[in-house]
């Protein structure tokens, strides 16, 4: 079997890693990593400034060296843990060209992956692109299976909001 997990180094990210190594066992694991330019970040975020243009932007292809190896050091540690939690992992970085979902599909499709993995969230701003409706759009477009594993402070969140309801529901 062959899986894809996304990751970031979120809590959500290392929580997906460790489902996958307890549900699949000894699977072969691509651990994809995006990334962006920062001038593509701030042209999506709208950052640019007014009327400024790129000219006025003082980062460019160093910020950029930096983003990248950040995220092969990130796609390396999530490798790892990938390994150390049973699976035989491997680190893939991909650079997003559009939206995060989109990006993600193409790498399991390139990888021929049998499960997308990832976290509910991840980490905000440049760190991370794993943000918010992403396991939201993948599940709604993938072409296979889709786990989607929250971090084990929101699972205990939705647990307590559980008893909770049951409590509540219990007591009418």
């Amino acid at each position: 079997m062959m899986v894809l997990i996304c990751y970031d180094g979120s809590a959500d990210a290392q929580a997906a890693i460790d489902q996958a190594g307890s549900l699949m066992p000894g699977s072969q694991a691509t651990v994809l990593v995006i990334w962006e330019t920062i001038v593509e970040t701030m042209t999506r975020n709208g950052s640019m400034g007014m009327g400024l243009g790129l000219a006025a932007f003082p980062g460019g292809d160093d910020s950029d060296a930096v983003i990248s190896k950040a995220a092969t050091a990130t796609a390396a540690e999530g490798a790892e843990r990938a390994t150390a939690a049973g699976l035989v992992g491997q680190p893939l970085v991909a650079g997003r060209h559009g939206d995060i979902a989109a990006t993600i599909l193409a790498a399991a499709a390139d990888v021929d992956a049998d499960v997308i993995v990832l976290g509910t969230r991840g980490l905000s701003g440049v760190k991370s692109l794993m943000l918010g409706s992403v396991s939201h759009a993948v599940l709604h477009h993938a072409d296979r299976a889709v786990l989607v594993v929250p971090s084990p402070t929101l699972a205990e969140e939705r647990h307590r909001w559980s008893d909770h309801t049951r409590t509540t529901a219990g007591a009418a």
